[in-house]
Formats: structure tokens, C-alpha cells, sequence
């Protein structure tokens, strides 16, 4: 893989059209069960953003998941990026970098912004989110947050970019809907969702620069 550059030439690709939802729909999870989802929400979506945190570890790229632990809720022992709700008067990067601090322990000031990619609406939680790329120059020491935060996985982008690096099987959302699910496996997690559908703009984007 040449990895040449690719951080300058990434922060210059994102400054320029995105491919949004040409990337996203491949990896939409679809229900197969008689009992269906439905969400209806009666007011706009709060904002969010999560960090997409690129890093080299021994000549590999590399960039942390958080898996969440188990509760009554949407989102369930699911694997994410570090990210959640803006806070009032917060841009879409002073969130991401404080919830990255937050829930992993890497501070804000050690983070090179390069760009934005598309914001994207998460129909369960009724949130838009706005994933932000970021660089840091060195190995991080990840700390994570225990109340939010069970294990923390790191990603080789890689192995993303592989042609066949997309998967599927069915999985049970919220312990009720079974669902296909388009997927990344990474470190022996299912990455799947809005998540999945996130990291494959992302590895769209970065395919046309290696």
C-alpha cells in the first residue's frame, strides 16, 4: 500500500465533493424478520460528531472503535467511533475531540484536524452526526472512559481497503430485530450500522488516493 502522503492528500480530497450516500447505502443493515423497526420522532435531530483518528503503529494505520457495554437500548454492546452529542455553542470538531478525550483519553491539542466527511443521520437515536478525521503523530496511550466504554479496538486501515473487507451475516439489533447486516470485522468484532456505513465513505474517500 502506498501510504506516501497520504494524510496531505487526504486533508485536499476532503475539501472536495464527498460521496455521502453512494458509499453509505452498500453497508445499510435490512430487517428480515416479521417484527420490523419504526422510529418516529417528533422533533429535529440533535447534533453529534464522532473522530475518525488515524495513527501509525509500526508502519501500519491505524484508528480506535470503542465498543460500548450492554444496556436496554438501541445501541448496545455495538462498536463505534469515539464521538456523542454536541454540547451548547460546541462545533462539530470541539465535540468530537472532547468526547475522543472523554471516552478514550487522548486530549484534544494532540489532534491535527484534516477534514469532515458527510453528515450522516442516525434514524435510531436521532442524531446527525459529523464524523471528523483526524492525525496524531505518534502512538497513542488509550485510556477508556469504564462507564461507557468496554473494550477498545484498534482498526488497520488496511485491512479495510481490502477488496473483500466487507461482510455479512445477521445479527439481532437491540436484542429484538433480526437484520442483514453488511459489516467490517475488526479484532474480532462486528462493526455494522451507522458505523460501518461511516467507515466505508471514509475507506471509499482514501481508496482513491492509494
Amino acid at each position: 500500500m502506498n501510504w506516501e502522503g497520504l494524510i496531505d492528500k487526504l486533508e485536499a480530497r476532503l475539501k472536495l465533493p464527498l460521496p455521502g450516500a453512494r458509499a453509505h447505502e452498500p453497508l445499510r443493515a435490512t430487517p428480515t424478520g416479521l417484527i420490523k423497526p419504526k422510529f418516529e420522532h417528533l422533533v429535529p435531530p440533535r447534533p453529534g460528531s464522532v473522530l475518525i483518528l488515524l495513527y501509525w503503529d509500526n508502519g501500519q494505520l491505524k484508528f480506535p472503535l470503542t465498543k460500548r457495554p450492554e444496556y436496554l437500548g438501541a445501541h448496545s454492546g455495538q462498536v463505534s467511533f469515539p464521538g456523542g452529542k454536541a454540547e451548547a455553542n460546541e462545533d462539530a470538531i470541539q465535540t468530537a475531540l472532547r468526547e475522543a478525550e472523554e471516552e478514550i483519553g487522548i486530549s484534544g491539542n494532540q489532534v491535527r484536524i484534516i477534514g469532515k466527511l458527510s453528515n450522516f443521520f442516525v434514524v435510531p437515536s436521532n442524531f446527525m452526526v459529523t464524523p471528523i478525521v483526524g492525525f496524531l503523530d505518534g502512538k497513542p496511550i488509550f485510556t477508556p472512559q469504564e462507564s461507557e466504554v468496554t473494550r477498545i479496538l484498534e482498526g488497520d486501515l488496511e485491512q479495510v481497503l481490502r477488496d473483500d473487507a466487507i461482510l455479512t451475516k445477521e445479527i439481532v439489533a437491540a436484542r429484538i430485530y433480526p437484520m442483514f447486516a453488511p459489516h467490517f470485522e475488526i479484532e474480532g468484532e462486528v462493526v455494522w450500522g451507522a458505523t460501518a456505513m461511516m467507515l466505508n465513505e471514509f475507506r471509499v474517500v482514501v481508496q482513491e488516493l492509494v
